[in-house]
């Protein structure tokens, strides 16, 4: 709570200032910050509600034999490869995250998720090619699934 405190009274801090320095910037950066939320809010929504639906249809247990301690390595991989071929901004992919986490996933299976959401990028391959050449991109790929794996199995070590 005591953290939520100091994060709100440094926003408010920084709000008064930018206001007291310019106005007119501070009208203009809140237009910008309200459209990117218009954009964002359809993935939000999606999210939200595949989080609810996931939640309310699975019991925790059955979260847990999913991707929980129950099945190991295999929860992993497959997380890492749901993350790979997932084409959703990593800010949305949050929230579902702390859900599972909160469900009974591990550590090791929530951080494969999101490393590779944000360090592969299976559905942008092509353009990627098209712009840095397909060896480029492959081993581009290939090292990051290996070093998101990697990641995984640290964060798991480390807060597990």
């Amino acid at each position: 709570m005591t953290t939520i405190i100091v994060v709100y009274g440094l926003l408010a801090i920084c709000l008064i200032w930018s206001l007291l320095k310019s106005r007119q910037k501070t009208k203009q950066s809140f237009k910008v910050a309200a459209k990117a939320l218009w954009k964002m809010a359809p993935g939000l929504l999606v999210i939200v509600g595949v989080v609810g639906l996931i939640l309310g249809i699975l019991p925790p247990e059955t979260i847990t034999q999913l991707v929980g301690e129950e099945a190991g390595f295999l929860a992993t991989t497959i997380a890492a490869v749901l993350g790979a071929v997932t084409l959703i901004p990593a800010l949305i992919s949050f929230p579902l995250a702390a859900s599972l986490l909160r469900s009974g996933a591990t550590v090791t299976t929530i951080a494969a998720f999101i490393t590779t959401l944000v360090m592969v990028g299976f559905v942008t391959a092509p353009m990627e090619i098209k712009a840095l050449g397909r060896k480029f991109t492959l081993l581009r790929n290939g090292l990051s699934l290996v070093a998101a794996l990697v990641i995984a199995g640290l964060m798991g070590v480390i807060l597990g």
